[in-house]
């Protein structure tokens, strides 16, 4: 779980995934649940931010069945679609949910 000072402090990764999320037409409930899962795991190198907001976005649209292609979301974030494929389960399980097996 994430503290509400902790939205204040990465408000600039949440102002992307919004963007990111506006431009892949995910409905409200499912950026609202990206920015749940990137806060519940926020990775500390700035480096590493990318990935993880490509992979809150796909990971809140496999729970929300408002799934884009793993290409799609990390192109809307900028970062390689193997980098959605590798981080998306670790970051769902972060955020205390159970990942598909598929």
């Amino acid at each position: 779980m994430y503290r509400a000072r902790d939205e204040l402090e990465h408000e600039e990764w949440l102002e992307r995934l919004d963007a990111a999320g506006e431009h892949l037409e995910l409905d409200r409930e499912t950026r609202a649940q990206a920015r749940d899962i990137f806060l519940s795991a926020v990775p500390e190198s700035e480096r590493s931010k990318p990935g993880a907001v490509a992979a809150s976005l796909y990971a809140a649209g496999v729970l929300a069945g408002d799934r884009r292609s793993q290409a799609a979301v990390a192109d809307a974030v900028g970062v390689a679609r193997l980098t959605v494929q590798k981080r998306w389960r670790e970051q769902m399980a972060a955020a205390g949910f159970d990942p598909p097996e598929w």
